[in-house]
């Protein structure tokens, strides 16, 4: 199971943003002055797409990525004072816990080191396995998170191959990452696509939110069954 982070498991109310635009002053040497757009694409297609914006050279991507990481680090109080666990995802995390045989770990946009940020703000790092997860520096599109995640279990864990895979996220760029990728996919309307957006971008499942953890539980496993089976 491979969690997106904001607006699927938390909302940030802001922080995010502020973590690109302080990383793109601390190497530009100025406020930048157009918006931030993310939309769940991984933080080098952001950051990318922020200098470019900006009619300004991108540095070396390990200079971006240490700056990311050094915003991040400094926003973690913003972030536990302002932000929030959305409802459901606690409870959600906890219950697979307990399930036998099930990894539980992150696919998102986010660096390994804002990610680690992100749920630890809140105690939810502790419930997942983050060493086997996909990050925003992995890959700079989300499509290729998946088999980037996929090795990283696989070498960890003795899955049967190839284990059924499960997406959760909250955008149309997760819903086109499993499907691309031929894995199962659970679109939450927690963030800010509609329903009826995450059913046009192609998810045959969609949650409104994760409040009903006996319901998401179900439907997890039973997605694992079926791709188990196929």
């Amino acid at each position: 199971m491979l969690w997106d982070i904001d607006h699927t498991l938390i909302e940030n109310c802001g922080v995010s943003k502020e973590i690109y635009a302080a990383a793109f002053t601390s190497l530009t040497g100025r406020t930048p002055t157009l918006p931030v757009v993310t939309e769940g694409q991984t933080d080098r297609l952001i950051m990318a797409d922020l200098f470019f914006r900006h009619h300004t050279e991108p540095p070396l991507w390990d200079e971006t990525e240490h700056a990311l990481t050094e915003a991040g680090a400094a926003r973690e109080s913003d972030l536990r004072g302002r932000g929030y666990v959305l409802p459901g995802a606690r409870e959600a995390l906890e219950a697979l816990t307990g399930e036998p045989g099930v990894v539980v770990s992150v696919l998102t946009g986010n660096i390994a080191a804002n990610a680690l940020v992100k749920l630890r703000a809140f105690g939810l790092d502790v419930l997942v396995d983050l060493a086997v997860g996909a990050f925003g520096a992995d890959c700079d599109d989300r499509s290729g998170l998946v088999p980037v995640a996929r090795r990283r279990i696989s070498s960890a864990y003795a899955l049967p191959a190839p284990a059924p895979v499960v997406l959760i996220g909250d955008t149309p760029r997760d819903v086109q990452a499993a499907l691309t990728n031929g894995v199962e996919v659970i679109a939450v309307a927690s963030g800010s696509y509609s329903t009826a957006a995450l059913y046009a971008a192609g998810a045959r499942i969609v949650l409104p939110d994760l409040r009903d953890t006996t319901g998401v539980l179900t439907v997890l496993r039973e997605l694992a069954r079926t791709r188990a089976g196929a």
